[in-house]
């Protein structure tokens, strides 16, 4: 079983930047298809951005696209998010995400916390 722990979240003003990580232990993330969701106070947990195990074909959520980038180092068992032009609305608890590549069992982890000040 994978184990996931996201950092990187933190107090952001509007317009900056943030760098997310989700550090995955237990089993490689090559065997997973990796992906970030996020939840708002108050709102139902959605879809960010997603990545394959294998040659890394990315999807995103209409909201982010041209701002978030995932990424992928299978090296370091590690899924990162890059979020550019932060938006108010991008406050939330953001999730990393591990779908099982055999069982479509998914995984998640604990969560960090973006906020994105006007």
């Amino acid at each position: 079983q994978v184990q996931l722990v996201e950092s990187g979240g933190g107090l952001v003003q509007a317009g900056g930047s943030l760098s997310l990580s989700c550090a995955a232990s237990g089993r490689t993330i090559t065997t997973y298809y990796m992906a970030w969701f996020r939840q708002a106070p108050g709102k139902e947990r959605e879809f960010v951005a997603g990545i394959s195990w294998g040659a890394g074909r990315t999807n995103y959520a209409d909201s982010v696209k041209g701002r978030f980038t995932i990424s992928r180092d299978n090296a370091k068992n590690t899924v990162y998010l890059q979020m550019n032009n932060l938006k108010p609305e991008d406050t939330a608890v953001y999730y990393c995400s591990a779908t099982s590549r055999s069982t479509l069992e998914r995984f998640w982890g604990q969560g960090t916390l973006v906020t994105v000040s006007s």
